[in-house]
């Protein structure tokens, strides 16, 4: 008989188990909803941009120049057999080149056929932001930038501009070259 009273025994206790977790809330509740990316700047201005549309991330490699571009264009690079198109985003964006190279990085972009780097003053790795905090509307320094902005998320004291490749690769102006 010992083993019929420990088997309803433990049976109770799973039964209040069961009733008393039911009305506790979900972890899932409990958890505000946030947006992650990879932090980067531009010039002055904070961006971030969605883990997709950044294949990596590398530190400014060599690069062999094109004759008759525009500053911008650095040239391009060997990355592991591969010709990787160099793009200054600070001098296509705000038209001036960055003198200071040691903090450059350079993301790349593969969508399809495109095989691309924009080379950025700095990245900051990923970055979380409370899905609350976003706005479409956003204070810019560069109004050349708005073309590939697409809100932003509000950070403390930063803002951080949702910055959007596809939209500065689907660009006309991007792909004018020639100087």
């Amino acid at each position: 008989m010992p083993n019929t009273l420990s088997f309803d025994y433990l049976q109770s206790l799973a039964q209040r188990f069961r009733a008393d977790f039911s009305a506790l809330p979900s972890a899932r509740d409990n958890r505000a909803i946030t947006w992650s990316g990879v932090g980067f700047r531009i010039g002055e201005q904070y961006c971030v941009t969605a883990m997709d549309d950044i294949a990596e991330v590398l530190t400014e490699p060599a690069v062999t120049r094109l004759p008759g571009v525009k500053p911008w264009v650095r040239g391009v690079a060997n990355v592991r057999g591969r010709l990787l198109p160099l793009v200054d985003l600070t001098a296509f964006i705000e038209d001036r080149v960055n003198s200071e190279q040691r903090q450059r990085r350079v993301l790349v972009i593969e969508k399809g056929e495109i095989y691309l780097g924009l080379i950025v003053d700095d990245v900051f790795g990923m970055q979380h932001f409370d899905a609350e905090t976003f706005s479409l509307k956003s204070d810019l320094s560069t109004p050349a930038m708005a073309n590939y902005i697409q809100g932003c998320y509000q950070h403390g004291q930063r803002q951080w501009l949702v910055f959007r490749p596809v939209q500065l690769i689907e660009d006309d102006n991007f792909y004018t070259v020639a100087a």
